[in-house]
């Protein structure tokens, strides 16, 4: 193997993701190993970067879509992923989307507490009357 390369296994072991994980990125074009004689896949040393980046941007709520769009222009500094100008147009637009969902969430969780509020009292287990929503 080459200096400054591994197998998936390490690259598992290095960043807690498992390598079922590892081969999704890679089939989602987020990871581009080369592939040995043998087949094996051989990743390197930036790659740990890589798969770090992929989960801070899956955490952020990203589609593995969007991210592979994106992560070829984000670096890292002081610990934290900046974009490139190019991407906060694209990256605002994906926060107004979730602030969408977050409000069709909070409408639909008003929704259930009507009907929730509007369930008849059950008696309890030990005899005592309590209501559907606590």
């Amino acid at each position: 193997m080459l200096e400054g390369t591994m197998r998936i296994g390490e690259l598992a072991r290095r960043t807690g993701v498992s390598e079922r994980l590892l081969r999704y990125y890679e089939e989602q074009g987020l990871l581009r190993p080369e592939r040995r004689s043998s087949g094996y896949r051989q990743y390197r040393e930036s790659d740990v970067v890589v798969v770090r980046r992929i989960r801070t941007l899956l955490a952020a709520g990203l589609s593995t879509a969007t991210i592979a769009r994106v992560l070829p222009c984000m670096c890292d500094v002081n610990d934290r992923l900046i974009p490139c100008s190019d991407l906060v147009q694209e990256l605002r637009a994906e926060r107004a989307r979730m602030d969408r969902q977050i409000d069709d969430l909070v409408r639909s969780r008003g929704l259930l507490d009507e009907v929730i509020g509007a369930a008849p009292l059950s008696e309890g287990a030990a005899g005592t009357k309590v209501s559907a929503a606590g």
